[in-house]
Parts: structure tokens; C-alpha cells; sequence
């Protein structure tokens, strides 16, 4: 009598967690509405909020430095640049790299650890608005979902120019590229050139352990990797001087020293 009462209890208790599991799932197809953001631009993120948050645990007294600008108001290089560091397919997936996120699995595997890694810039920026840093399976899902969502209603444009705007790029509260380009080289994200270019966008991976005006070797390798790409591809032309400085000025050169892509040289967070 007693063990078909528990498996009673534990059949109501299953049917209850599954319940609240698909109400769970089924809220997070309408909520964050995602489609403001097709006007609106948030004024705080998820992310600033935990990192103020975290600032007064530690009793340091940051501020969020952040300046709102639109995408044609922002240096092409810099565009650039951080498509080729960050998310190469950009224009032609639909939110998610399933190539770049089976190595991030048979890594996780092989290391045995939950990173998930290969996020797409689409990804990043759900994370960015609407959750946490954690890397905990819950949270993959709702980005997941959120993610799926934004590229419904919202264009590539909209979604690059709110990532542009809203990442992290300092360890000091420096959110946004015209608060990065001018903390770190005085002049707006208009005005950035190539080598400055890709100097920030190689930060990215983890913006507050690498500075862009440093010389940490993972900075120097991964924004010379990043310009040879841009010369390669047209998006950069050369001066004369490096021409000759250079052997071969091409991406093979960059291909010999990081055999693996590009998006395989980021350090774990």
C-alpha cells in the first residue's frame, strides 16, 4: 500500500515538473518582447545590471560609460573587423553556427566541462540584454530561444547595430564602441581606422582581461590575424611600407601561425 502511494506521489510530482517545464519554455516565446527593439534602444542591459551589481559586492565605484550611435555613425573597419573576429557567417546564418558549435561540443566533451562555446554575435546579444553571464543549461536555453526570436522580427542590421552598441568592452563599465573608441583612443567610433579597428574587436572574446592599446601577445596575434584577413579580402589597402616589410602580406602567413579558425584562437572566459 505504502509503495503505490509513492509511486503515486512521484507520478503527480513528474506530471507537476513537466508541467511547470513547458510553461516555462512556453514563456519564453513571448517574453522579453523583443520586438520593441526595432525602435527602441534599451537604455540598460542585463548585463550592466550585473556588472553593477557585482561592482558594489566589491565595493569598487564604476559607472556604465555608454553613448547610443547609430550603424552608419560607426567606421566600417571597426564593422568588419569584428565580423571576421567574432562571427564570420553573420550574414548568411540564422542566428546560430551549428559547425562552430559542434567543435565548441566535441571540446566540452573532450575537456569535460559546459561552456558551449561558438555564439554567434546574434547569441551574444541575447545574453547581453536579457540574461546572465551563467553558463548553465537553463540559460543556454532561454538565449536559444531569444536568439531565434530577435532574427524573426528584427533584421541583421538592427541586430549588429544593437550588438555594436550594448557589448562590453572594457573591465571599467565601457559598454558600446563609441565608449570603447573614445576611452581608449580618444575620438568617436566614426573616426577609428584599421589597426585601431581590430585592436578592439580582437578584445572582444574577453574584454576585461585583454586592453586594446596593450601589448599582451594574444591581442598582437589575434588583431594581426584579423588585419591580414581584412587585406586579403579587399577591406584594407596597404601601404607601401608594410608591402615590403612583408613577405608574403596575406592571410596565408596568419593561416601558418593559427591553423585553426579564427574563432578557435579565443581564450575561455
Amino acid at each position: 500500500m505504502m509503495r503505490k502511494k509513492k509511486k503515486a506521489f512521484f507520478r503527480r510530482l513528474s506530471f507537476l515538473l513537466l508541467f511547470l517545464f513547458a510553461g516555462f519554455l512556453a514563456l519564453q516565446f513571448v517574453y522579453p518582447d523583443v520586438s520593441v527593439l526595432k525602435k527602441v534602444n534599451p537604455r540598460k542591459t542585463a548585463m550592466m545590471g550585473y556588472r553593477e551589481a557585482e561592482w558594489r559586492r566589491e565595493g569598487k565605484k564604476y559607472k556604465v560609460e555608454q553613448k547610443w550611435v547609430p550603424l552608419r555613425a560607426i567606421s566600417p573597419y571597426l564593422i568588419k573587423a569584428v565580423l571576421i573576429g567574432e562571427d564570420d557567417k553573420f550574414w548568411k546564418h540564422e542566428g546560430f553556427d551549428y559547425e562552430a558549435m559542434q567543435k565548441a561540443i566535441e571540446k566540452d566533451i573532450k575537456e569535460q566541462k559546459f561552456k558551449l562555446g561558438g555564439s554567434t554575435i546574434s547569441q551574444q546579444l541575447a545574453k547581453n540584454l536579457f540574461l546572465s553571464p551563467s553558463k548553465n543549461p537553463v540559460r543556454k536555453i532561454r538565449e536559444a530561444i531569444i536568439t531565434w526570436r530577435m532574427e524573426k522580427v528584427l533584421s541583421k542590421k538592427r541586430i549588429l547595430e544593437l550588438y555594436l552598441n550594448v557589448a562590453e568592452w572594457g573591465d571599467k563599465g565601457i559598454f558600446g564602441i563609441e565608449a570603447a573608441a573614445r576611452h581608449y583612443y580618444g575620438e568617436p567610433a566614426s573616426a577609428l581606422g584599421p589597426e585601431e579597428a581590430v585592436r578592439l574587436a580582437s578584445v572582444l572574446p574577453n574584454p576585461r582581461k585583454f586592453n586594446p592599446v596593450g601589448t599582451q601577445r594574444y591581442v598582437v596575434n589575434r588583431s594581426n590575424l584579423i588585419y591580414k584577413i581584412m587585406v586579403r579580402r579587399g577591406i584594407v589597402v596597404p601601404e607601401y611600407e608594410e608591402v615590403e616589410e612583408s613577405r608574403e602580406p596575406d592571410v596565408t602567413s596568419a593561416e601558418q601561425q593559427f591553423p585553426e579558425p579564427i574563432e578557435r584562437t579565443k581564450p575561455s572566459e
